[in-house]
């Protein structure tokens, strides 16, 4: 059954990677990320002990594509994945808010996370208060202490996005999070100003005439609103941990051409307009660290063609690193429209490596991944992340690269031959600047020494050693590098090692 299988995914692969592959080579440095949320309830009535199973399963079949982010939801609804002072335990992990589940799926997915050589960033919806599913809000939660600071709409309940008061709450929220955890990064999703439901208004009419800051037209205050929310998180980030990237995943149209002549030739919903995001404002005033646009739709479809979209903002989203938000299913539902026999994951792969403003990508959701739909996983496994890749250097926060590691050696142990080097010096090593994993390269016999080139990457690993591989003959060059938490690189320490 198993060789069938094979048999059956390389037929696949032969088809899809027809689209295309001369463009195709996998870069050295690349985000490859994953959502992992909590709002769908996928979590609801599971044990501790089930819950950290079937995380474990997932990280574990991210891992073999080399997804090297996690993106993972803790605060759905002013609530809280995490043990927290401030805001009630979620009931998306218990059925019950404010219900302790004896556990903190934070804690432990940072931990899991960097055991696999991946980051973890934290997520939250800011301004969401109540779902549309939940009936009861513990005494704990913000809007029973504080009624007068939200609104309700279609529903739900949303933190009023004009009150500075609640803008300091969140960043409350921000603070507490990036102190206490461990996380590479901190994320928020495409959730600002309610999405609009069937005509009906939100009624925020009297805080705007209350204080308007003699802005005159209603959408330009709402947007103001959001961008001092956004301001001040970022500072919030910056300031508590500077190493800790800030980004957002916004809604994959910012504007129509119908809209402005800078708009994309599209016809839906709009961030800017219909949400109060000017995600690009931020983009160019360094408000955020990270864009990854959801840019969900197939290539083709009538109202927001994904190849329209991605090329839209790899031309105008680019002063920050641009990452694309990648639907897993609608991408293997969809024909390619130059190969009937294959879906469309090939040619998304070639565009989006084919623009250099375009550094990568997030696969939603995590869980589609991980399940394989369509073959997506063992594609990405086999072709597209074929190696490990680091991430995308930041150096507008840090270029400054860690020393290089020392003493490494091969040894025999009761589990095999493996490489073992040291850590380098510790001693007034800045927070910024501490080692957090390894890159292990190998080189066949006679091959050139070549760090540029993602194909020589065997390992990229928080631990100080490599399980070296059986059945290989001759004498092969290893090289080993540090990475420090933004993934600046040191100079490489060679040994060679004969089989």
């Amino acid at each position: 059954m198993k060789y069938l299988h094979k048999i059956c995914l390389c037929l696949l692969m032969a088809l899809m990677c027809t689209v295309a592959t001369a463009e195709i080579k996998n870069p050295k440095r690349e985000f490859r990320g994953a959502w992992i949320q909590a709002v769908n309830g996928q979590f609801l009535g599971m044990s501790a002990g089930e819950m950290q199973g079937y995380l474990t399963n997932m990280l574990n079949e991210l891992k073999k594509a080399n997804i090297n982010a996690i993106i993972f939801q803790v605060r759905v609804e002013g609530d809280a994945l995490y043990r927290s002072a401030h805001e009630p335990w979620s009931r998306f992990l218990t059925g019950t808010q404010g219900k302790d589940p004896g556990w903190d799926p934070l804690e432990w997915m940072v931990k899991e996370s960097h055991a696999r050589g991946m980051e973890l960033h934290a997520w939250i919806n800011p301004y969401r208060a109540r779902t549309k599913s939940t009936r009861t809000l513990s005494e704990k939660h913000q809007s029973r202490k504080h009624p007068e600071r939200f609104i309700s709409y279609d529903t739900q309940l949303f933190f009023n996005p004009s009150l500075q008061e609640n803008r300091d709450w969140i960043c409350t929220i921000v603070k507490d999070i990036v102190s206490r955890y461990d996380v590479d990064g901190f994320h928020i999703d495409d959730y600002f100003y309610p999405y609009p439901a069937g005509g009906k208004q939100f009624d925020d009419e009297a805080f705007y005439r209350r204080n308007n800051r003699g802005i005159a037209n209603k959408g330009d205050w709402r947007r103001d609103n959001v961008n001092r929310l956004i301001w001040q998180m970022h500072k919030t980030v910056r300031e508590t941990k500077p190493w800790v990237k800030f980004g957002v995943s916004p809604f994959g149209i910012y504007r129509n051409a119908a809209s402005t002549p800078q708009g994309s030739d599209t016809k839906g919903l709009q961030s800017y307009d219909d949400l109060y995001a000017d995600v690009i404002h931020w983009i160019n005033e360094g408000w955020v660290d990270y864009c990854i646009p959801q840019v969900y739709w197939e290539i083709g479809h009538t109202a927001a063609d994904y190849e329209t979209l991605v090329k839209w903002w790899a031309q105008h989203a680019s002063n920050r690193p641009l990452y694309i938000g990648q639907d897993v299913n609608r991408t293997v539902r969809a024909a390619d429209l130059k190969n009937s026999n294959s879906h469309q994951q090939p040619a998304k792969f070639a565009l989006q490596r084919s623009l250099p403003a375009i550094q990568g990508s997030c696969l939603w959701d995590a869980a589609s991944a991980a399940k394989n739909v369509g073959h997506y996983r063992e594609v990405l496994e086999q072709y597209y992340h074929s190696n490990p890749a680091l991430m995308p250097q930041y150096k507008f926060i840090d270029k400054k690269a860690p020393k290089k590691v020392k003493g490494i050696k091969r040894m025999t142990t009761q589990h095999g031959d493996i490489l073992v080097w040291l850590t380098p010096n510790k001693e007034k090593t800045k927070a910024m600047d501490k080692v957090t994993n390894y890159v292990v390269y190998s080189f066949a016999p006679g091959e050139k020494v070549n760090l540029d080139n993602a194909a020589n990457i065997v390992a990229i690993t928080p631990n100080t050693f490599y399980h070296l591989p059986k059945g290989l003959s001759g004498k092969y060059t290893y090289v080993v590098t540090s990475l420090d938490r933004l993934q600046n690189e040191s100079k490489g320490k060679k040994l060679k090692v004969k089989f």
